[in-house]
């Protein structure tokens, strides 16, 4: 009688593990489906504010700045496609592919001066001149964003931090913390750079020559052979 009591009390027992699930589930299903809601009226609530602004996001590179985060929140990107129903409704997609073009063009055209890097500053200020008309609606934000669109061009297109600097890397390979390193060093100095300024960061005579070889092999960095320092053209003026 005891072995059958037992076993009744296991059977109960799954039993209410069981049920227990399936009322867990259900109110999973239920959850997903008030999220899913909840977003489909968020969507609906951006697409009417997105409408109404639509002139002052184009416009207005600190208010578009907003909106991007704001659509990134919920899982919207006005950007995935120049030819999506946000860049049809707002024409920011074709704004951040031409201005993606532009970038394009002005890295090539000062490639051969600056190794392929470039400060956001100057390409900024290149970007407002490159229409034959000096423009304000472009910000560093959304260089990031229209960079970000060039990856389909390979790995030659990147942001790179050196310190606080934000340089603009257009040709193939991977700068390393010491090639940061050392651009962030001569950008203190106005884009000069010596082997004693890196000697006193306690770097060994082997790392110093092989972080400013590969520096020099890329373009990035010229040699002054007339007191043998280090000059990075794309600093000269930051």
């Amino acid at each position: 009688m005891r072995r059958n009591v037992g076993i009744g009390a296991v059977h109960r027992q799954r039993l209410a593990r069981e049920k227990l699930a399936q009322k867990g589930n259900e109110i999973a299903e239920l959850q997903v489906q008030q999220v899913s809601q909840q977003m489909d009226v968020f969507k609906k609530s951006l697409e009417e504010f997105a409408m109404k602004y639509k002139n002052e996001i184009k416009k207005n590179p600190e208010f578009r700045a907003r909106f991007q985060v704001m659509c990134s929140k919920i899982g919207v990107d006005p950007l995935a496609s120049s030819k999506g129903f946000w860049a049809q409704l707002l024409g920011v997609g074709d704004f951040y592919y031409e201005l993606g073009v532009q970038i394009v063009e002005v890295c090539l055209a000062t490639r051969p001066t600056n190794g392929g890097i470039i400060t956001m500053e100057d390409l900024v200020a290149k970007l407002g001149k490159s229409s034959g008309q000096t423009r304000k609606d472009v910000q560093s934000d959304d260089v990031i964003r229209a960079i970000g669109k060039l990856a389909v061009l390979g790995d030659g297109f990147k942001v790179v931090k050196a310190g606080k600097q934000s340089l603009i890397q257009s040709v193939p390979g991977e700068l390393t913390m010491d090639h940061t390193t050392a651009l962030d060093v001569a950008n203190k100095s106005g884009g000069r750079l010596t082997v004693a300024n890196l000697e006193m960061m306690g770097w060994p005579e082997l790392r110093i020559n092989k972080t400013m070889d590969s520096l020099m092999d890329q373009g990035m960095v010229w040699v002054d052979e007339v007191d043998s320092s280090y000059w990075v053209p794309a600093l000269f003026h930051s």
